[in-house]
This record gives C-alpha cells, sequence and structure tokens, in this order.
C-alpha cells in the first residue's frame, strides 16, 4: 500500500462521496476510485459499502481507518521532523546543570525554547560539584549551569554569565537534635552519620568537602534521597536553602549553627558555554534566552 492510498481512503471515509474527495484531492473521481480497490485488494477487504447514493464505511473500514490516519500523522510528523532537520536544527540539545541549582527559576525558559523548536528534544542532564563543568569540557553538554565555589568558574575559559545566588545549609531533624540536647561543636556529631553527596565529575575525586576526620557518612547521589535520610533522623548534612524552605517552616528540619565549622555556603550560578564552539539554531535560542535572564537579573 501507499500514503497516497491511505489518503484516498482517508479523504473519501470523511468526505462521503468520490466527487467531494476528487473537489478536495484535485484528482479525478476514477482515479480516487481505482486506488481504493487497489487497497481493497491489498487488504483482501472492502473498505466501503457502495449500495447507497453515499459511500459508507463498513466495519471493517471504520477500525482500518483508524489505523490509516496514524499512518497519515506520523508521515506528516516526519515531514515536519525532517524540515526542521533540513534547516539546521538540532535532533537534540543537552544543558548540564548542577544539582543544587532551582531548576524551576528558567522553566519558563525551557517551555518557550520547546514550543518554538518541538522537534529538538531537550535533555536535561542533572551533575553534582564539578559534574556540569566536566559535561561541558567534554562535549557532553551543549550549555551548563553551574555554581562558582563549587567549581573554578571565574579562571575557565568559557563564556559564562552570572544568572543568580542560592546557598546550603546545614540542617537535621528534631528526632536528631533529641539525641544531642546541648549541641554546639561539630565534633559531637561525629558518631552520627552526615549525608554526603557524590561529585559526578572527576574534578574533586579523592576530596571530602566539610567531612571531619572520623566522621561516620553515607553517600548518596541526589538531593532528594539526601533530604529524606535527613528528615527521617538518619543523618545531617547541608541541602540547597529551595529544598527545604518548607521543612523549615514546619519544623520537620532545623538549621545547625555548629562551631568550627562553614554552616551555610553562598553560590552564584552562572550560565556558561564554550568560546569557540558555534551553536546549533535550537541551543543558540536557549543561550540567548538564559544570557537576557542574566542580564535582567543583574540590572
Amino acid at each position: 500500500m501507499t500514503l497516497e492510498q491511505l489518503l484516498m481512503f482517508n479523504t473519501v471515509a470523511l468526505a462521503g462521496s468520490l466527487k467531494a474527495a476528487s473537489d478536495k484531492l484535485h484528482k479525478t473521481q476514477p482515479a480516487i476510485s481505482q486506488s481504493i480497490k487497489q487497497l481493497e485488494s491489498q487488504l483482501d477487504l472492502v473498505l466501503f459499502d457502495r449500495q447507497g447514493y453515499r459511500l459508507t464505511l463498513t466495519q471493517e473500514g471504520r477500525k482500518l481507518l483508524q489505523y490509516a490516519q496514524r499512518v497519515l500523522n506520523e508521515a506528516q510528523e516526519m515531514r515536519q521532523v525532517a524540515k526542521h532537520l533540513a534547516k539546521g536544527n538540532e535532533a537534540s540539545i543537552t544543558l548540564a546543570f548542577e544539582a543544587s541549582f532551582n531548576l524551576t527559576r528558567i522553566l519558563p525558559i525551557l517551555e518557550r525554547t520547546q514550543n518554538e523548536f518541538p522537534h529538538t528534544q531537550i535533555i536535561l542532564k542533572q551533575e553534582y560539584l564539578t559534574g556540569a563543568l566536566e559535561a561541558l569540557n567534554q562535549g557532553k553538554a551543549d550549555i551548563a549551569i553551574s555554581a562558582g565555589g563549587i567549581e573554578p568558574i571565574r579562571s575557565s575559559h568559557f563564556e559564562l554569565a552570572y544568572l543568580f545566588s542560592g546557598s546550603l545549609l546545614d540542617v537535621a531533624s528534631p528526632r536528631l537534635l533529641s539525641r544531642h540536647p546541648t549541641l554546639s561543636h561539630v565534633r559531637e556529631l561525629v558518631n552520627e552519620y552526615q549525608i554526603v553527596i557524590q561529585d559526578t565529575g572527576t574534578g574533586t575525586a579523592n576530596i571530602e568537602f566539610g567531612v571531619q576526620a572520623g566522621q561516620r557518612r553515607w553517600y548518596v547521589n541526589d538531593f532528594y534521597t539526601k533530604r529524606m535520610l535527613i528528615q527521617s533522623g538518619m543523618g545531617w548534612g547541608k541541602l540547597p536553602h529551595y529544598l527545604v524552605e518548607q521543612a523549615l517552616a514546619d519544623g520537620s528540619l532545623l538549621p545547625l549553627e555548629l562551631r568550627e565549622r562553614q554552616n551555610l555556603i553562598q553560590l552564584d550560578y552562572y550560565v556558561m558555554r564554550p568560546p569557540h564552539s558555534p551553536l546549533g539554531p535550537v541551543a543558540q535560542a536557549l543561550w540567548e534566552n538564559l544570557v537576557q535572564l542574566a542580564a535582567k537579573q543583574s540590572a
């Protein structure tokens, strides 16, 4: 069978007559009739009841019309994707971002980009510590969002723009703190489990930040698991402020103020791209939108 046969089948079914289908397709009625008969022969089924004035679908015809319409829709989508790619638009782009970054602040930009380029897949690659910068360095991301303070961004060779600031703060649950009613020094928590995020890059391989000697620790690879463990009283550690705002408000988590420890870390988030590697049209549009957001934040 051919797409043209399916198109004629669909048009006649919707129009109800060969004449109406002929007017719409700019084909002669005999040509349309012959095409449908060939399709019926190939399928070994009768698609139309031809006894009345109007052509009506048989029971088998109604069922197969659904499949024909699905094929025609997919063919049309394929044509649109082909046009999209023929313009030089990318099949996919990758945005690597530091996991402590509040992604909701750029969701309108991501939505706008997806609406403008619906046939380009946007891949969001969540990374930790040096992971986003490494993904950009290795060509595994087109654009990255990372945090100064975690990575040596200002000394890097990337083109960058400041987006906004955030923070990580030490928290624990009332359940854990009930075991330490006079807690004041980080050393008092050495036998409690500190929940530690693992770096997805190699920039801090074998280096642990903010972990005292002899500290019991658990390693996790996402902040949501870390928050769950801390809220359950199974450990303590730093979490992005935006992830614990509600818990701090309702008292299910409490901020820690420990001597000889930096309890609060301020982070500046930057959007970055390689300066000498041209971006495709979709990545360029995303980059320009993020830079415009950065300019508004700095104004």
